[in-house]
This record gives structure tokens, C-alpha cells and sequence, in this order.
């Protein structure tokens, strides 16, 4: 269970007093997410969903909520956070920041095909391209200086050859200029598990809390590294054709993106492997984190390395 702040519900009923939405109907927690207490709320005008922030500063969240809302003004399905009669996104419940946001339909589908992924593709590029008028800017928290430093904090914890590849692997990303691809704003955790499918259609897109401003091919890279897997990590060529095409469709790759390709698909396999290693071997003190498999995403770096295997950008 994901819940780690109780709320009670005489608790939510007083705090929603300050909101325009009515009555409390139910309440229910959400045993998926890792990081922070998410419950359903149900009331006599709709159904939203209740975060709690268990670690995340305070001061960084107005960027993360201020975009949910400026994707959903410009019809991206994401969660639209609800302002309280002080017209203010973020409260304070239990003692924990605190959000309301509108729930969406649907649920998540592990093994897409290839017409999934390509609408996925499109998707992410309306993402990318509504992010471009959004106002705030904050750094990706997971962006190179963070894998540099993720590197030595937990370089000590892994065998030799383990090191061996972690330190050519840095070595490599540090030949490449990323800020010299197009920039701006990037979900940067768009996996299968972040996704509401409605039928056949994206219902929702969820888990903003690890987006940035950053180059965008680096969150088609992430995308396509979890969607377009196969069970033996290496890329199938029709799910990634399809995503990379509906993609390009709306917001063609440069010339700089195409010869970055490989390189950043590798970058973003690279950060999943650090942010695992960190979750099993530094876990934070009472942070209840699913714990997923770091080799998993090292195997998919090997195979990402080999260049000769990797389906092209569409040109």
C-alpha cells in the first residue's frame, strides 16, 4: 500500500470546505504510486484524485501543477489540478502538501501494440509542443548532473565490471552536447504504468512529478525505451516505427536529433539503471519505494550501445 499519511474522512470533509466541488461522498487510497499518499475522493459533483507529498519540496511543486494545469487548458488528457476558493492549486492536509486533481478514465496496458504506441507517439508530441508556450522553467531533476552524481554515490555499491560500465558510460555521455537539441518541456517518466488507456483511446497521462525542462528527444528515448521493449529489452521495430513516425508527424526530427539518436536512447536507459541502483542500494530512511530490478535496465543500456540494432528516426 502506497498510503503512507492517513486522512480521515472528517479530516477531508472540513478541508474541502474550501473547495467548490461538494460534499464528501468516499474516500479511498490508491495502493499503485511510490513516492507519495494518493487517495481517490469521490463528491456529490465529481470523482478527483488526493496527493499528498511525502518528500518533494514544497517550493518546487507550484512548477509541476502549473504545467498539469497549461496541458490541460490545451486538451492533453492529463489531471487538471482544482484551485480552492483562494484560487490556489496547492494546500496543506495532515500536515503534507496537498492536491486535488480531476481523476481521468481508463487503465494502464503492459503490452501495447503498434498502434498504441503510435498514438503515444502523437501524443508526446503535442506534449512537447503545448509545453513550448509554458511560462515557468525548472531543470530536469533527473538530468545529466544528476546522473553524474547518482554515478558516485552509488559506484561503490557495484561489482567491478559494473563499474567498469557505468564509467564508460559516463565517459561517452560526457562527448554530447544535449543542449544543443531542441528544449523545452518533458513528462520524462512516460511509461506504461503512467498511461489510462479509454478503449482504444489515451484516457490519461499521469505523474508529472519528475518533469523538466530539458532536450525533447530525451523523452521520446525514455518513451520508446519502456514501450517499445521487448521482453529481452531490445526494440521491437514495428512499436518503435510506429511511435517514432506519429511523432515526427507532428514535430519532425532535426538533423542534430537523427545523429543523437543512439547516444540518447542509451542516456535514457542509463538513468533508469542509476535511479534503480539508488532505490536497492541507498534507500531513503522510511520511504516506501517498490524496488524494481537495476538489471534491467543494465541490460537494456548494453543492447542500446549496440548501434547497429536500433531502428533510425524517421528523417
Amino acid at each position: 500500500m502506497s498510503v503512507f499519511t492517513p486522512v480521515t474522512d472528517a479530516d477531508l470533509a472540513a478541508w474541502l470546505k474550501n473547495y467548490a466541488i461538494g460534499r464528501l461522498d468516499s474516500l479511498q487510497g490508491i495502493s499503485a504510486g511510490v513516492q507519495n499518499s494518493n487517495f481517490f475522493v469521490t463528491t456529490s459533483l465529481g470523482r478527483y484524485v488526493l496527493t499528498l507529498f511525502e518528500t518533494m519540496p514544497r517550493a518546487e511543486l507550484p512548477f509541476y501543477l502549473h504545467l498539469m494545469a497549461h496541458l490541460a487548458r490545451h486538451g492533453l488528457p492529463v489531471p487538471a489540478p482544482i484551485a480552492n476558493r483562494d484560487n490556489e492549486y496547492l494546500g496543506s492536509l495532515s500536515g503534507k502538501p496537498a492536491v486535488l486533481v480531476s481523476r481521468l478514465a481508463g487503465r494502464s496496458e503492459m503490452a501495447p501494440d503498434a498502434a498504441r504506441c503510435a498514438r503515444i507517439g502523437a501524443m508526446l508530441a503535442g506534449l512537447h509542443l503545448a509545453g513550448l508556450t509554458f511560462g515557468r522553467k525548472q531543470a530536469n531533476p533527473r538530468g545529466a548532473e544528476w546522473r553524474r552524481d547518482c554515478a558516485a554515490r552509488v559506484r561503490g555499491h557495484l561489482p567491478a565490471i559494473e563499474q567498469a560500465e557505468l564509467d564508460a558510460e559516463l565517459a561517452f555521455q560526457a562527448g554530447f552536447n544535449l543542449k544543443a537539441l531542441p528544449q523545452g518541456v518533458i513528462h520524462a517518466d512516460l511509461f506504461r504504468d503512467n498511461v489510462l488507456w479509454d478503449g482504444d483511446y489515451i484516457g490519461g497521462v499521469i505523474d508529472f512529478y519528475f518533469a523538466g525542462h530539458d532536450a525533447l528527444l530525451f523523452d521520446v528515448a525514455v518513451t520508446v525505451n519502456d514501450w517499445c521493449a521487448s521482453t529481452d529489452g531490445s526494440l521491437d521495430p514495428a512499436r518503435t516505427t510506429a511511435l517514432l513516425v506519429a511523432y515526427a508527424e507532428s514535430r519532425p526530427f532535426t538533423a542534430g536529433e537523427q545523429a543523437a539518436w543512439p547516444a540518447m536512447l542509451r542516456a535514457a536507459a542509463l538513468r533508469f539503471w542509476l535511479s534503480r541502483l539508488e532505490d536497492f542500494h541507498l534507500p531513503r530512511a522510511g520511504e516506501m519505494v517498490l524496488v524494481k530490478d537495476p538489471g534491467e535496465y543494465r541490460r537494456i543500456l548494453r543492447l542500446r550501445a549496440d548501434a547497429a540494432t536500433l531502428p533510425p528516426l524517421p528523417g
